[in-house]
């Protein structure tokens, strides 16, 4: 169950253990597998996708059956709740809200001597969206990555996910869909749905950037096509890591930590607590919720091997040891948290006070639930708009300011030995050339 630590050397050490929980020799081998995977589908396509996903999906398929109908679509909607739907477009409403702050602005700024120079933003033509299946249905995850690409003006959006029993799709997710504004959607996973896209298929469309998390097949192939194509991150476990000082509820915490822990056997639940009592009764209440839970046994195997309670001094040293593990989720259940935010500096998603559990940001509150995992945070952030974006530095000089700065930019050019680099400034200052028959060479053959 969940261990209690109250020494800072060994709180750390666990911490940097379960931030590097996917490194592993394992790896390496899926890897080779993974490139085999990739290859197949460049060099065979359709024939290629339809065999792996017989062999790893037990699906038998004929390419005409990859792509979802118009009419399934349709079924789709008759299969959903009312609540459901309505959750969904509550949820579609916010983030599209939200992400429509995002989008960056093009700018040209006009200096001296008619120096323009700015930056002008265009949304990449098409994007590939990857929404797991497996163990459970995530039209959450449809919206995070289908409503930012829209919002950006991507004017192609292709999903990709996993066909279940009898090759079908859950109609949540293809409900999720058609909101957030796909009508193109492949019932094909793992590693072979990544090389489609990446390199496209008789049937489906190479695309410019791929987004959504997956298993470690998933992931490893995103890395292996990365440079082809663009990627949001390389997603690994989910995890949560929630700072708590006397003023939380270790009911409201201990649901929390197994909220992250119910995703996957790897998922990390990590408490950080200023009071013994406390993490004691967190692990009390952990065990209670855990007896009738529905998915008791993957729930209880992540919280052994990578759920944690640190027990410290102070909320500060409990920020240094969020800083160090620079979790994907972190919650502040603590009675000051705007103050405490003054100390985190990484972080995926941050959720302030006791009644922002964060599932609040899984569904619906707008921000995106794709995030940087395993100590990423550091240095990457949340998908957005951004992932979808690209830019193109504008700049235009007149020949007044050319002059000016010829000097400069041919001592660098000179000094890199790059002649004609040179040359192109140093011939335009000699003024426009007027024939062919100038040039030196000609004039000698003359």
């Amino acid at each position: 169950m969940l261990r209690i630590i109250n020494t800072w050397s060994e709180a750390t050490a666990e911490l940097r253990r379960i931030c590097q929980r996917t490194d592993n020799e394992d790896t390496l081998q899926e890897e080779g597998k993974v490139r085999q995977v990739l290859q197949a589908v460049k060099q065979e396509g359709d024939r290629a996708l339809l065999h792996y996903t017989e062999q790893f999906d037990r699906q038998i398929l004929q390419a005409s059956e990859l792509r979802i109908s118009g009419s399934q679509l349709d079924a789709a909607y008759q299969q959903v709740s009312k609540d459901l739907l309505d959750a969904i477009r509550v949820a579609k409403q916010n983030i599209e809200a939200f992400h429509r702050q995002r989008i960056p602005k093009s700018w040209v700024q006009f200096g001296d001597d008619e120096v323009v120079l700015g930056k002008r933003y265009t949304p990449v033509e098409r994007a590939g969206i990857y929404v797991p299946g497996g163990r459970a249905a995530y039209p959450s995850t449809v919206l995070m990555n289908a409503i930012p690409a829209a919002v950006a003006g991507v004017e192609r959006i292709v999903m990709v996910t996993p066909p279940g029993s009898e090759s079908s799709l859950h109609p949540a997710v293809l409900v999720a869909a058609q909101e957030a504004g796909i009508q193109e959607i492949y019932r094909v996973g793992g590693a072979q749905a990544i090389a489609a896209l990446a390199y496209g298929t008789e049937t489906i469309p190479q695309v410019d950037v791929i987004t959504g998390p997956g298993n470690i097949y998933v992931t490893l192939a995103k890395k292996l096509v990365y440079g082809r194509v663009g990627i949001d991150s390389l997603a690994g476990p989910s995890e949560v890591l929630v700072i708590a000082d006397e003023t939380a509820d270790p009911v409201h915490v201990a649901a929390d930590l197994l909220a992250q822990a119910e995703h996957d056997p790897m998922a990390a639940a990590i408490l950080i607590a200023t009071s013994s009592q406390f993490a004691r009764e967190v692990k009390e209440d952990l065990q209670r919720q855990l007896a009738n839970h529905p998915r008791r046994l993957l729930t209880e195997k992540a919280i052994a091997n990578y759920g944690l309670a640190v027990v410290v001094d102070s909320l500060e040293a409990a920020a240094q040891l969020s800083n160090e593990f620079a979790p994907e989720h972190l919650e502040l259940e603590v009675k000051e948290p705007w103050a405490l935010l003054e100390n985190i500096r990484h972080a995926g998603a941050i959720f302030l006070g006791t009644s922002t559990p964060e599932a609040v940001g899984d569904y619906i509150a707008g921000p995106n639930h794709t995030l940087p995992t395993s100590g990423s945070a550091r240095y990457a952030s949340a998908l957005g708009v951004e992932t979808f974006i690209k830019h193109s530095s504008l700049i235009q000089y007149s020949s007044t300011a050319l002059q000016k700065a010829a000097n400069a930019i041919q001592a660098l050019a000179n000094a890199e030995g790059l002649h004609s680099h040179s040359e192109s400034v140093r011939l335009r200052g000699q003024g426009k050339s007027t024939s062919e028959s100038s040039h030196p060479d000609n004039q000698q053959q003359e």
